[in-house]
């Protein structure tokens, strides 16, 4: 190479050029649609391929191999996979709203399925597509050379609908990207026409005709404030959820509740969503679902999804809402090519530029027809000329000698110009007839007026755009369709508690972990002294119910282990199930460790910056922390309290800061303490020792208590109850079905750590004390044996008494028997008889 033509340039200008040429080459090449016919440039030589081959939606199918070929020999200096892929993509329904390609032959599925080689597959354009091509051939748009320069094709497609907005994009370019939602091509029309109306029309007027997008799966959207946002800036993001329904389906000779899946958000893999489902169902993530059922054919979509007895329907759904793509986020970036440059355009700007386009495409289209009308009449008058001067005419041309000369007599003699002369040499002998002249003559005055509407037309701008609301009127008659896509409110407003009924719960949880709710109604109402009812079937003897409570479906449940770490349950997701039923193992609703154990349950409505969970120990350590250090959930559970290896959590209780805590411990002996005397601490801390225990005694019940007038406040507020209910006095049980109520102004304040006072004595005819907890007269209460019974009656029926004795018997054991849980019945029980169950 000669060392003249070797040019030194600074390199890191150099690639900075080239790149930025590589970009833009990328941008406005390949990635990006242009805004007024919605097309990227593969897309746009694909249909005008097809159309130059003559591939219309009344014609024949032919192979797509062809088509393929045809681009890339004339338009695209790709590889054919590039073109294969985007034709294939115009003729698939789960991606376009309104595809431009009728395919024949297998185009691939929403399961993902690719599309079979293309000398299988067979093509034509849709009737929809040929009116983006309509009156190409008028000079409607520019036209460039292609690569190399053997043939032309055109810049853009005239397009008689927004394709951008009905249609939408998606692509990647060099630092950019564009995706742009599909729409109802009616809605779309229809805004465009009010738009040529009135060119100052506001968003909201437009969002009553576009409501928001249109995808060609349906679904649902949820929120219409992301769609404003987005359509104002053109950015957003909306949610969008799988349209579902409950059914009853059959199980063998059983009928079950089943969610049925008949639309997915847009493009979301039907069959890698049902993967996802069951590996979600056999990580035990989610809970509730038994089988899943591909049911889909011709007719539609149909995922049956079939649920567990003991599921709640709207919890399971929920769920799969959260944790599957069966809601998922479209971000929203109207990004596309205007003027050569890559803009975010609002949704009035995509209509604008729309608009202005078919103001351009029908100016030039006009301007096209007018010079072909000019031009006829231009001969028209030439032939009139020559037919008025007929004899005279064929004369001349008869003493001519050549064709030459002849023209050059006629321009001569009747100052024709070149043109007419020629087009009457040209005449055949039959346009001379009568019957001819005729023609001619009508033509003329028809082709007159004709001139005179074009230039009409062209004169008046108002005129263009009558003729563009014309055709929109045409194309909203003839291909509009109804929405698909249905949009709901804000998707923020609706929560799973709102689909729960809030109602009272009987929650037990046996010794070796298994958990169930039933409702409080299951349970009739009987005297002290009876014999109870069935509460839980335990199957073995070596299992037995040690927590129960009654708590609102929709409280949260702080559940401590023996170990003092806490995990986070919701109660209507603990299976609902009958009197008698076991229940669930807890182990697969919570992540916990197989050496750990439930020691304490306590139920949550509301996370209150001035509220306190205090924790006492079975060697008498009690610890107090705020409750909103525990107001964000995690999956796998945090450490509450730190807790010796021989000590475990026997109470948690809410208090509000300015409190009294009650200990009993299992020997009779109690405690009360304010509890500002216990500080708040972190949850690494152990706590500090609440009261002084003997080496045979332990604790088994805390309870926090008004510091002013001994009723259960913060505690009750926890649980829901209402504030008329003063409980005033202690109910204390014991194992062998014994116990006592006290007044609480019984239990004088004392230091925190002293050695107490005598509750209740206990000895071999009471059994050692399992519980304590605040009562009043409408209380009402319920105690469950080591055989899973369960007796609820009033608290009124015990009598109040001293501290220093051994109580009354309050439930009848069978041999071997013992009591082993306490709980209060929320509100007023004592007037309410309850048919036996």
């Amino acid at each position: 190479m000669d060392s003249e033509q070797i040019k030194a340039v600074n390199i890191e200008n150099e690639m900075t050029q080239s790149y930025m040429d590589y970009a833009m080459s990328v941008i406005i090449g390949r990635a990006l649609p242009d805004a007024r016919d919605g097309l990227k440039p593969v897309q746009k030589r694909v249909l005008y391929a097809m159309l130059r081959e003559g591939l219309a939606a009344n014609k024949k199918h032919s192979k797509c191999a062809g088509v393929v070929g045809e681009v890339l020999k004339k338009y695209h200096p790709h590889g054919d996979s590039s073109v294969y892929d985007a034709l294939a993509r115009l003729a698939q329904p789960w991606n376009l709203r309104y595809p431009l390609i009728d395919g024949q032959g297998n185009f691939g599925s929403i399961d993902g399925d690719p599309p079979a080689a293309y000398r299988y597959t067979e093509c034509r354009m849709t009737a929809l597509a040929e009116k983006l091509l309509e009156d190409i051939d008028k000079d409607t748009v520019d036209f460039i050379s292609n690569f190399d320069e053997t043939t032309q094709e055109p810049v853009v497609l005239p397009s008689l609908f927004p394709n951008l907005l009905v249609n939408g994009a998606d692509g990647i370019a060099v630092g950019m990207a564009t995706h742009i939602p599909p729409h109802n091509l009616g809605e779309a029309l229809r805004a465009a026409k009010a738009l040529i109306e009135n060119d100052k029309i506001s968003l909201e007027r437009l969002m009553e005709i576009i409501p928001g997008p249109d995808f060609p799966t349906g679904g649902i959207i949820h929120g219409r404030g992301p769609i404003v946002s987005a359509y104002a800036t053109g950015k957003g993001v909306v949610q969008i959820r799988a349209k579902t329904h409950f059914e009853k389906v059959k199980r063998k000779s059983t009928e079950v509740s089943a969610i049925i899946i008949t639309e997915v958000p847009y493009q979301v893999n039907k069959a890698r969503l049902i993967e996802k489902i069951a590996s979600l169902v056999n990580e035990k993530s989610i809970e509730g679902i038994s089988r899943i059922r591909e049911e889909s054919d011709r007719n539609g979509m149909r995922v049956v999804i079939e649920l567990k007895r003991d599921a709640t329907e709207e919890v399971v759904l929920n769920q799969l809402f959260k944790h599957t793509p069966m809601q998922s986020s479209y971000g929203i970036i109207n990004l596309a090519i205007v003027d050569g440059r890559p803009v975010i355009l609002t949704l009035k700007d995509i209509l604008a530029r729309f608009i202005d386009h078919r103001r351009d495409v029908v100016t030039r289209r006009t301007q096209f027809e007018l010079k072909k009308a000019e031009d006829r009449m231009h001969l028209l008058e030439g032939f009139r000329i020559a037919l008025l001067n007929l004899d005279a005419v064929i004369a001349l041309i008869r003493e001519s000698s050549t064709p030459k000369e002849a023209k050059e007599g006629l321009i001569a003699k009747y100052e024709l110009t070149e043109i007419q002369a020629q087009a009457i040499l040209d005449l055949r002998l039959q346009k001379l007839t009568g019957m001819e002249r005729l023609a001619v003559e009508k033509e003329h005055q028809e082709l007159a007026k004709e001139i005179e509407r074009l230039k009409g037309i062209l004169s008046d701008a108002a005129k263009v755009d009558q003729l563009i609301v014309n055709e929109i009127d045409f194309l909203v008659e003839n291909f509009s369709d109804k929405r698909r896509t249905s949009i709901e409110d804000d998707s923020g407003s609706i929560l799973i508690e709102d689909l729960i009924e809030d109602e009272e719960m009987v929650v037990t949880v046996s010794h070796k972990g298994y958990v169930k709710r039933t409702s409080v109604s299951e349970y009739r109402e009987q005297k002290r002294g009876g014999k109870g009812v069935a509460g839980t079937s335990t199957k073995d003897d070596e299992d037995f119910i040690e927590h129960l409570f009654i708590t609102s479906s929709i409280a949260d449940l702080l559940v401590f282990s023996a170990k003092g770490r806490l995990h986070w349950l919701k109660v209507y997701q603990i299976p609902e199930a009958g009197r008698t039923a076991r229940g669930r193992a807890l182990v697969n609703l919570l992540n916990i460790k197989e050496d750990d154990e439930i020691t304490a349950v306590l139920p949550v409505r509301e996370f209150r910056e001035d509220r306190f969970i205090v924790m006492a120990s079975k060697q008498g350590y009690i610890k107090k922390i705020e409750l909103n250090e525990f107001s964000r959930p995690r999956k796998g559970g945090v450490n509450a309290c730190t807790v010796a290896d021989d000590d475990f959590l026997v109470g948690v209780g809410i208090s509000s800061g300015q409190d009294d805590i009650i200990l009993e411990s299992k020997k009779g002996i109690s405690i009360r303490f304010s509890e500002d005397q216990v500080r708040p601490m972190g949850r690494a801390a152990r706590g500090v020792r609440g009261v002084n225990l003997k080496s045979d005694n332990e604790l088994v019940s805390m309870i926090v208590v008004s510091g002013s007038n001994g009723n259960s406040t913060a505690s009750d507020e926890s649980e829901g109850t209402s504030l008329v209910e003063k409980r005033d006095t202690l109910l204390t049980i014991c194992t062998n079905g014994y116990g006592k109520r006290t007044s609480l102004s019984e239990y004088r304040p004392q230091g925190r750590g002293g050695k107490g006072i005598i509750d209740i004595r206990v000895g071999e005819r009471n059994g050692d004390v399992i519980g304590a907890i605040t009562v009043s007269d409408i209380s009402g209460v319920m105690l469950i044996t080591s055989a899973g019974k369960i007796i609820r009656f009033n608290a009124a029926d015990i009598s109040v008494i001293g501290r220093n004795t051994q109580g009354v018997r309050v439930i009848n054991l069978d041999e071997g028997e013992t009591v082993v849980a306490i709980a209060r019945i929320r509100g007023e029980y004592g007037t309410n008889d309850e048919a036996e169950q």
